[in-house]
């Protein structure tokens, strides 16, 4: 089964992955919950290449997950904002975060010799 094929699957899981189950569209999410809203801190922030942050954001617009609000017009700018059922994914990240806390802790070098698990 291809990837764009999973929407009218009749698992709703599968269904919800063709949303939100790539590896950029969740953290894109995750930065509006964290205040971020324009499009050049989106890139910022997540490193992401303007073309495929571009393609994320209009499909999480297209899907009713994010809405587009013009706050410049000369060049045309945009604030990307959730909308009521992208602030419900907010229970997803909720959940992932804890099982990533609880599952995959990192080690950061806390000083010579001395490491630190999170």
């Amino acid at each position: 089964m291809k990837w764009d094929q999973l929407s009218d699957d009749w698992c709703p899981i599968a269904r919800a992955t063709s949303i939100v189950g790539d590896r950029w569209t969740l953290l894109i999410v995750r930065d509006c919950f964290l205040g971020v809203s324009k499009f050049d801190d989106f890139q910022k922030n997540l490193g992401i290449t303007r073309h495929v942050l571009a393609q994320r954001l209009k499909r999480l617009v297209a899907v009713g997950v994010l809405e587009k609000k013009a706050y410049q017009s000369r060049p045309e700018r945009f604030d990307y904002m959730l909308t009521e059922r992208g602030k419900e994914l907010g229970h997803v990240l909720e959940a992932l975060r804890l099982w990533g806390r609880e599952h995959l802790s990192i080690r950061r070098q806390a000083g010579i010799g001395e490491t630190i698990d999170e």
